[in-house]
């Protein structure tokens, strides 16, 4: 971790020089529109760059790069250890840049640094040279069949990837898709949110370095109805890969229908619960996950355990502790590494935000904590940790809000906690603390989820998959389980009887 001050962090921002142009085969090029992308520092609501956004036809362009790269074979049928060569080299080369890298994104959405530094960009590292050493160590399989025949099941790449990222963990999130993609083969084009660019943009001069042919890696910034439609529609786009809201992937899959039948994977909203049962083995360790399970990162994490849901037997003892640990996470200078809880993407996300707190206290809800805007920082858009308690009905209890806002509310029994967590469209994550081991099987096999923590919450690695069920969408980030998404099955049946004797 690094040992920087807030002085030495501002003094390297205003050092920082930003890349503001479309990375399309193999170069930094202008967009053919006039479009732009205003990036703001959500700490102090400054203009930080303005940023060239692609439209249908730079699309179109990087597109058919992807394209003629990987029928070229330059990447897509190159020697697996060369493939993994380059793969540790791009990943050598975010490590040695971590520290500009979380600067940026730091900049451009509002994280702590010490987050983006510690966890963000260690995690892109992990992952980028983790998927770089599957490469040479994954085997094709041959069927059992008669002598006869000698059938081969392969895997092999599918073309052209389209990826398509959020803004609140803008690299992290980006690598769970291309590196991946990469890996087996296909080539891929990047498009980052549009309130964070400038990373992904930065992103791409690296791979270019590290030795990613021109064409395999294209990163091309645009708004979502302009680039991200073009990217859905596009007949020669094979897959896409998506993480965002639920009403976004719904229509990815319907561009999906109106085009090619492109495969879309999907890692959508979460409403996640967490479960505080009366035989919690550590009340202090339980209450301190709750709140950084909402309060890291603002809220803004799809797998945010927005709903807790306490056991009333312990309730009384367990609310002072989680306002204890609210409080030591107000909101502050995301450049200061003391900062725990940074500034939110937005000015239209921050009074969304506060705009459901008042939705919540008109429904009745109880505030136990927090509720207001902050202002650490003169300009940014802040908000103390907030809590609420209120019924299940409560807007509160149901919508994803995306901000530091925790619903609570109490239960009796068992049964009655595993149906208020199921009950919602969404099963990306959910945690449940219990001393009983029999309770925490039971009940994790209940949960439904794609992500279930037991005495702890949002922990992982990247070894282990990453996805929810129902409105959360459908396949897995992470693990060996992501290459499925990126690759088709192909048998080769070999009749033997023609063969020389």
């Amino acid at each position: 971790m690094s040992t920087h001050d807030l002085s030495h962090w501002r003094h390297q921002a205003d050092r920082l020089s930003l890349t503001t142009r479309p990375f399309i085969d193999g170069d930094f090029v202008d967009s053919q529109g006039d479009g732009i992308l205003t990036a703001y520092n959500p700490a102090t609501g400054a203009v930080l760059a303005e940023v060239n956004a692609c439209n249908a036809a730079d699309i179109d362009r990087a597109v058919g790069a992807a394209r003629r790269v990987f029928e070229g074979g330059s990447w897509s049928r190159c020697p697996p250890l060369q493939r993994k060569k380059v793969l540790l080299r791009f990943a050598a080369l975010i490590e040695e840049h971590a520290e500009e890298l979380a600067l940026i994104q730091t900049l451009e959405m509002g994280k702590p640094i010490t987050d983006s530094l510690s966890f963000d960009l260690a995690e892109t590292v992990r992952c980028v040279a983790w998927y770089a050493e599957t490469i040479d160590k994954r085997y094709d399989e041959i069927a059992p069949t008669g002598e006869d025949v000698h059938a081969t099941i392969s895997r092999e790449p599918l073309g052209v990837v389209a990826a398509v990222v959020p803004w609140n963990f803008p690299l992290m999130i980006a690598a769970w898709k291309f590196a991946p993609a990469l890996a087996m083969g296909n080539s891929v084009v990047l498009k980052p949110a549009e309130a964070s660019s400038l990373s992904g943009l930065r992103l791409a001069a690296l791979a270019e370095e590290a030795g990613l042919p021109a064409g395999v890696f294209n990163v091309t910034p645009g708004h979502g109805a302009v680039a991200g439609q073009a990217l859905g529609l596009h007949r020669d786009v094979d897959a896409l890969t998506f993480t965002g809201s639920t009403a976004t992937g719904k229509r990815f899959m319907r561009y999906s229908s109106e085009s090619n039948l492109k495969r879309v994977w999907l890692e959508c909203g979460g409403k996640s619960p967490h479960i505080v049962f009366a035989d919690c083995p550590d009340l202090d360790a339980a209450a301190q996950a709750a709140a950084a399970g909402i309060f890291t990162n603002q809220g803004e994490v799809c797998i945010a355990g927005s709903r807790l849901y306490v056991d009333e037997a312990i309730f009384d003892t367990f609310l002072p502790r989680l306002l204890e640990a609210a409080k030591a996470m107000p909101a502050g200078d995301p450049l200061d590494p003391a900062t725990r809880m940074g500034a939110l993407i937005s000015a239209e996300h921050h009074a969304k935000v506060l705009d459901y707190i008042e939705r919540g206290l008109s429904e009745g809800m109880t505030l136990h904590h927090g509720g207001r805007a902050a202002t650490p920082v003169d300009g940014g858009w802040y908000l103390e940790p907030t809590i609420l308690e209120g019924a299940q009905a409560a807007v509160l209890m149901r919508e994803e809000i995306f901000g530091p806002v925790l619903g609570i509310n109490r239960f009796t029994s068992e049964s009655e906690a595993i149906d208020l967590a199921n009950d919602s469209i969404y099963g990306l994550g959910a945690g449940l603390w219990t001393s009983d081991l029999a309770r925490a099987h039971r009940v994790s096999r209940r949960l439904s989820a794609g992500l279930v923590w037991v005495n702890c919450y949002a922990d992982g690695d990247i070894s282990v998959p990453f996805g929810g069920m129902k409105q959360s969408g459908f396949g897995r980030d992470k693990s060996l389980h992501a290459l499925d998404k990126y690759s088709d099955l192909k048998t080769t049946w070999m009749n033997l009887a023609y063969g020389s004797s």
